[in-house]
């Protein structure tokens, strides 16, 4: 029997369509919008403060009355290690001098986890927003029973079979299966024990035979029929990022844009050179990381990268950026928002 009901009455949507949260790339313009027709709009406020998360989901509440998700990222807290930070650093910095500049003298921990962050709980069951979903792991147990108590939806990811045992455990309502197609960060628990790399169509068959949860389809969809496909391999719903950074509600660059509608959309790669943690992404110089030493931990590395890439991008040079994308980015459309949902909608439904 399908779960498509259930997830929609879970939701409170009209349609099985999620837009993922795309931290850096989401706005409250592009979840509105998605959210006002039909689906859920995402937030991504991994990267947020919680003030910046706060005024987020504030503006995000003045322009929809719909539910909509806000996504944290449950990473454990990076171990500071001077030798490696130094090592890495010395790594970069021929490519920082080509642009005139040194390296930083010091690497910071540029973003907090929501595991253990108090403050960040505290926002969350005073705003209540309608969905809460994790990335790259779960908080604790407690966390998860209050947000429940306060009548917030539960959502989180998983790559594989132990993680969305996990997930269940853990009293989540629903789960998101990122197969490794997906842009952006992989959601891998502990990347340091290996990633199976298990792909969207194949990880929800294994999620849906493995029962207890509805399942969300995520990697590689971009347009209905991809959509009818996961539903037709038994997810209850499909989540698409890679769809909508094309979107004038995004908040992605000029450089972004052009890079998404290149060549290079064709041969998106996985690396952890950016941020510290495998993601997918459109290749550029920051892939090219031959015999580079042992990475500082997530998201210490990414103070470098986020570092080189503005002394680069200060001289026109846009080599160096993250530019997350799925398999599916070469068929993503540069429509409104609600012109995308409208279609994928119409695809959906003669699919």
């Amino acid at each position: 029997m399908s779960t498509v009901p259930a997830l929609l009455s879970l939701l409170d949507v009209e349609h099985p369509i999620i837009q993922a949260p795309m931290a850096g790339t989401s706005t409250p313009e592009l979840a509105a919008a998605v959210s006002n027709s039909g689906g859920l709009g995402s937030l991504g406020v991994g990267a947020s403060s919680v003030d910046q998360a706060r005024a987020a989901i504030r503006a995000t509440k003045a322009l929809t009355a719909r539910p909509f998700n806000v996504n944290l990222f449950c990473h454990r807290r990076a171990t500071a290690d001077a030798s490696r930070e130094a090592a890495w650093l010395e790594y970069l910095a021929p490519r920082f001098a080509e642009f005139g500049v040194e390296p930083p003298s010091a690497l910071a921990e540029i973003y907090q986890t929501f595991v253990g962050n108090d403050a960040m709980l505290a926002m969350l069951l005073a705003e209540r927003p309608a969905v809460v979903s994790f990335h790259f792991g779960l908080p604790e147990v407690g966390w998860i029973r209050q947000l429940r108590q306060a009548g917030i939806v539960l959502l989180a990811c998983a790559t594989n079979s132990a993680e969305a045992v996990e997930c269940m455990r853990a009293g989540v309502d629903a789960i998101v299966a990122q197969g490794v197609e997906a842009g952006g960060h992989r959601g891998v628990f502990s990347p340091e024990l290996g990633d199976d790399g298990i792909g969207t169509l194949a990880l929800v068959r294994m999620l849906v035979r493995q029962g207890g949860l509805p399942v969300i389809a995520a990697g590689g969809i971009m347009d209905g029929a991809g959509i009818a496909a996961a539903l037709q391999l038994g997810a209850a719903g499909a989540q698409l990022g890679t769809a909508f950074v094309l979107c004038p509600e995004s908040s992605a660059s000029a450089a972004y844009r052009e890079q998404m509608k290149s060549d290079r959309a064709h041969h998106t790669r996985i690396t952890a050179t950016i941020s510290g943690r495998p993601a997918r992404g459109l290749p550029n110089r920051m892939y090219e990381m031959d015999g580079a030493p042992a990475l500082p931990d997530y998201p210490i590395v990414y103070d470098a990268g986020k570092a080189l890439h503005a002394a680069a991008s200060a001289k026109g040079n846009h080599e160096f950026a993250a530019y997350w994308a799925g398999q599916g980015a070469p068929m993503a459309r540069e429509l409104p928002a609600a012109t995308l949902m409208s279609r994928l909608v119409e695809e959906l439904r003669a699919s």
